[in-house]
């Protein structure tokens, strides 16, 4: 088993607040999203408090759920990591 260094559990922590923060923003449960759009809620709700890594596919289907571009969700998550934090170059 791979263990995590400091800046990915940071990073999956980060990742999990923009996700619960967005989706309180659009005023939906944990439950009700995650049955309207088919995400399994014990995934969502393990990704949302940071204890798993988020398979790319259902980071895919979260941003899509949001009604957003996966990039703009990653934007999100950049700014949240600090200025010192790049997932892609420009």
């Amino acid at each position: 088993m791979q263990r995590k260094n400091e800046k990915s559990l940071q990073l999956t922590k980060k990742l999990g607040e923009v996700i619960r923060e967005t989706r309180k923003e659009q005023k939906l449960s944990c439950t009700k999203f995650a049955y309207q759009f088919d995400i399994d809620k014990g995934n969502l709700n393990r990704i949302e408090n940071g204890l798993i890594d988020c398979k790319f596919t259902t980071l895919w289907k979260i941003s899509e759920a949001f009604n957003i571009k996966l990039s703009v969700l990653i934007n999100i998550l950049e700014k949240k990591m600090g200025k010192d934090f790049k997932i892609m170059d420009e």
